[in-house]
């Protein structure tokens, strides 16, 4: 495949599908003559709603009556695609993948915060859903947590 997505114009009439090119912010192919020239041949501009963009393994979701137009994406720029294409319930659960990589990604240290800050074990294995010993073992790395441990 020589491209990682497809821009389109939603014929009048047909249900919505893929996203608003200006939903997934500012691709560098909107920028290039080829986008340009197809845009101003169709009369609209990028910012138009008619204005679609699939990634290439849904192409089979354009309509057939539909003009389209093969565009290169960079790595970032192909998530925001395949994000804001996904239905609404994939893409909160992503985001919610996301969200949580970042936030277990520093969970000894916050572990060890508190327990430094005197919340017991205990209290940390309810609130984390950590196991007693995860906590245990950091608390034990800790002189003072001792007597914290599970």
């Amino acid at each position: 495949m020589d491209h990682d997505a497809r821009l389109f114009l939603l014929p009048d009439g047909h249900p919505r599908v893929g996203a608003a090119l200006a939903a997934v912010g500012a691709p560098a192919c909107a920028e290039t003559p080829a986008v340009h020239a197809w845009l101003q041949a169709h009369g609209v501009s990028a910012a138009s709603e008619q204005v679609r963009i699939l990634p290439a393994d849904a192409e089979s979701l354009i309509p057939a009556d539909a003009e389209s137009l093969p565009v290169p994406l960079s790595e970032e720029e192909a998530l925001r695609v395949q994000r804001e294409c996904a239905p609404t319930a994939i893409a909160d659960l992503e985001a919610e993948l996301l969200g949580f990589r970042e936030t277990t990604e520093d969970w000894e240290a916050l572990v060890h915060r508190a327990l430094t800050a005197g919340i017991p074990a205990q209290r940390i294995v309810h609130l984390t859903g950590l196991t007693p010993q995860e906590i245990g073992g950091l608390a034990q790395a800790r002189p003072s947590a001792a007597s914290d441990a599970p």
